[in-house]
């Protein structure tokens, strides 16, 4: 399955509530990028907290778009990666 890099941009800022209600809304996106294969792996948050950097691994940059609506998040960008470990030199 492809990796990919998803950043977004949230304006007034990316909040999620550190309670049940966070929790809940987690859980729906979590299910609703399942239902097209989607996996979210894990998201960087600037320190401003205006940008995200996600990692997803997806069958495609569309089924991340789809997500992304279902899901009313932004996607500014989508960049396909691989990773590099630099202990695989070692």
């Amino acid at each position: 399955m492809p990796r990919y890099i998803v950043e977004r941009t949230f304006p007034d800022g990316f909040h999620i509530p550190v309670d049940a209600d966070g929790a809940g809304a987690l859980s729906r996106v979590v299910a609703a990028n399942a239902a097209e294969g989607v996996t979210w792996v894990h998201s960087y948050v600037s320190a401003d907290r205006t940008r995200t950097f996600c990692v997803y691994d997806a069958p495609s940059p569309d089924a991340i778009r789809s997500v992304g609506a279902k899901n009313n998040v932004p996607v500014d960008a989508i960049h396909e990666v691989s990773v590099l470990d630099p202990y695989f030199y070692h």
